[in-house]
């Protein structure tokens, strides 16, 4: 099997792609903070019609944004197209392996998250990875909004 090079640059049919296909994404490491990335984005991806799932291991987050936060992926209650992981590039292997075991398509690690192991374990069950991008930022180029048929 061949596998991607994840420090090239994606093609833009590969982002916009993943980003019209996916429905559900799960993020890994959302925060109930306004003040962190993670929440920004969470926001503006769920703004924009996605259906957001909140992955937060401490016991005091139960909700961000009024939505459900699960402990796991492993917890969640209906299937994931997309985990999306704000956490250490360390962390992104067990990731992949519970990404992998909930049946998710996408595993898409944020900018500063990138593992070739995790990702090759991803690619070999059949998801598309994606590693040192921002949804939230890929989403908004200006260029696709009329592809992804957003308003400008």
């Amino acid at each position: 099997m061949s596998y991607m090079n994840h420090d090239e640059p994606y093609s833009d049919s590969y982002l916009q792609g993943i980003l019209k296909s996916v429905k559900t994404i799960a993020m890994v490491g959302a925060s109930p903070d306004k003040t962190k990335f993670s929440y920004g984005v969470l926001r503006v991806l769920h703004e924009t019609g996605y259906d957001m799932v909140p992955v937060n291991p401490r016991p005091d987050v139960t909700e961000i944004r009024g939505l459900k936060v699960f402990n796991s992926l492993a917890e969640i209650d209906r299937p994931v197209d997309m985990v999306e992981v704000f956490r250490r590039p360390e962390d992104l292997l067990g990731i992949a392996q519970e990404a992998v075991a909930i049946g998710a398509k996408v595993l898409w690690g944020q900018i500063g998250v990138c593992d070739d192991e995790a990702a090759r374990l991803a690619e070999d069950a059949g998801l598309q990875v994606v590693m040192n991008r921002c949804p939230k930022i890929e989403l908004f180029r200006p260029f696709w909004k009329p592809k992804l048929h957003l308003g400008i």
